[in-house]
């Protein structure tokens, strides 16, 4: 292989993964790494996102547990705590009464 070649197929490789972490995220309300993405939820709407390969719904916040579903899997997570569910770890990082942040990573 020529270095002209190793180079050309360095570069394509790191645009290929520089994509695939940027295509992780499904909208602006996401922030996302390679294995982990932070979502912020406004209350008071169908609030939902794809991150990582997987559907994300809040579906309500009560006495300080956050329930969500991931990919179909409804799980009841306490404020400053965390829950597995699909093969990922939900752990929600804060409530306010405008919007819920969540962080979503591979198990």
């Amino acid at each position: 292989m020529t270095t002209l070649t190793r180079r050309l197929a360095t570069v394509a490789a790191a645009l290929a993964i520089g994509l695939g972490a940027l295509t992780a995220c499904s909208s602006d309300n996401v922030t996302c790494s390679t294995s982990a993405c932070t979502v912020t939820f406004d209350r008071g709407v169908e609030a939902e996102s794809k991150v990582l390969g997987v559907e994300v719904k809040l579906i309500s916040v009560d006495n300080g547990n956050v329930k969500v579903d991931v990919g179909g899997t409804t799980v009841s997570v306490p404020v400053d705590g965390s829950a597995e569910a699909q093969g990922f770890t939900i752990a929600v990082q804060s409530v306010t009464d405008s919007q819920v942040v969540v962080r979503v990573q591979k198990s």
